[in-house]
């Protein structure tokens, strides 16, 4: 578990650095010049430099493990924010941010595989799951505020030479303290587990109170409609907030309700006993939530919007960590390079469709209708796909 460890607290500090740009990001290109329709090609360009990477990597970590990625997405990301400090129009910013976009790729596929092969047992997987999420939520409650406070203090110049060097460093750590593990000793410790379990009860299943991992043939690709899905609401919630502020504190009033979002999400993060609850349930009841929550938005019900931002929160802090767990029992324990870059590319589609299409269509239905459709969509194919095929455990083991 020293792994674990290590893993987290240099996802963390990764994970600060890079939300601590968020706030600070769009204000720099404006200060080069760059108009607000730049800036969204900007955004758009980094989630799609997302899919080759995430490509590239699926297969890597499958076959070289995830330490070397980790290191060369940290090491390599970390020189572009170096070089992003001295930039001076926004077409070499837009450069800048689409390499960032491939090299930063392979940080998650490469994180969540190496985490999922730690243990093979599902209760202790979904925890480890859980953790992935809780230290990426925190980091982005606390760091846009430092962010933002830290160009105050130095300006934009250092605070990118600043950050890039963060990067740097914790890449170096990671190469001496985090210890992989190779895909094959990982296969191999699932696939004697399963033998064992059948010489002493051939009646026995693999996914037995046991809790280890299934042999399943493989994931239904519709499985992956529901990350697309929730990212897409999750691009409207990010396109949409900003709008909603008509005062001169808009900024900060933003900021506000993205952190209640984030705290939402560390609630339910924080229940580790939910990792004890079928992944395919977590992942449909919550995914359900969140619909009804985006619709209660768009129909403009006399709730406070603070409370609904607040179990959104709460609904992501339930599904991504259950997400995470369903692909891993699916995957029957094999390819986890490939399982986690497919989950990778689905968050990147949404993210990028969802402020296109609330871009294109907010004047003719409401964006968060929109994010609703989506998601009902998502939650109705879930049971046709997996309903059947995977475990029907919903008790405390």
């Amino acid at each position: 578990m020293k792994t674990a460890v290590w893993l987290y607290l240099f996802l963390f500090v990764a994970f600060f650095d890079l939300h601590a740009q968020y706030p600070i990001l769009t204000p720099f290109a404006i200060s080069l010049g760059a108009a607000p329709s730049f800036i969204g090609l900007m955004m758009g360009l980094y989630s799609i430099t997302h899919l080759p990477g995430n490509l590239i990597a699926g297969y890597g970590v499958d076959r070289y493990g995830s330490r070397l990625f980790i290191v060369f997405s940290l090491l390599t990301a970390g020189a572009v924010l170096i070089v992003q400090s001295h930039v001076t129009n926004p077409w070499q910013l837009l450069v800048l941010r689409s390499v960032s976009g491939f090299v930063l790729a392979f940080l998650s596929p490469a994180c969540m595989a190496l985490l999922a092969r730690i243990t093979t047992d599902r209760v202790r997987q979904g925890k480890l799951m859980a953790g992935n999420g809780f230290i990426h939520t925190l980091a982005s409650v606390v760091s846009p505020a430092a962010g933002a406070y830290l160009v105050a203090q130095i300006g934009f110049t250092a605070a990118f030479y600043a950050l890039g060097w963060i990067l740097i460093a914790t890449a170096v750590c990671a190469l001496f303290f985090i210890r992989d593990i190779a895909p094959a000793t990982a296969d191999a410790s699932a696939s004697s587990a399963a033998p064992a379990e059948s010489a002493s009860d051939p009646a026995a299943k693999p996914s037995d109170s046991g809790g280890k991992l299934r042999r399943e043939a493989g994931i239904p690709w519709p499985v992956f409609l529901l990350p697309v899905a929730t990212s897409c609401a999750q691009g409207i919630l990010s396109f949409e907030l900003p709008l909603m502020g008509q005062t001169p504190d808009a900024m900060m009033t933003t900021g506000l309700l993205f952190s209640v979002v984030s705290l939402g999400a560390l609630l339910t993060l924080s229940m580790l006993f939910l990792n004890r609850l079928s992944p395919y349930y977590r992942t449909l009841w919550g995914t359900l939530l969140l619909a009804v929550c985006y619709y209660t938005i768009a129909a403009d019900f006399p709730v406070p919007l603070m409370a609904v931002l607040f179990i959104i929160g709460m609904g992501k802090g339930v599904i991504f960590p259950a997400l995470s767990s369903l692909l891993i029992e699916l995957s029957g324990g094999k390819r986890y390079g490939r399982t986690f870059s497919a989950l990778s590319i689905a968050f990147s589609v949404g993210a990028f469709i969802g402020p296109m299409l609330a871009g294109h269509l907010r004047e003719q239905i409401s964006s968060y209708f929109i994010a609703f459709a989506v998601l009902m969509l998502a939650a109705a194919i879930l049971p046709l796909c997996v309903g059947r095929s995977i475990s029907a455990r919903t008790h405390f083991s």
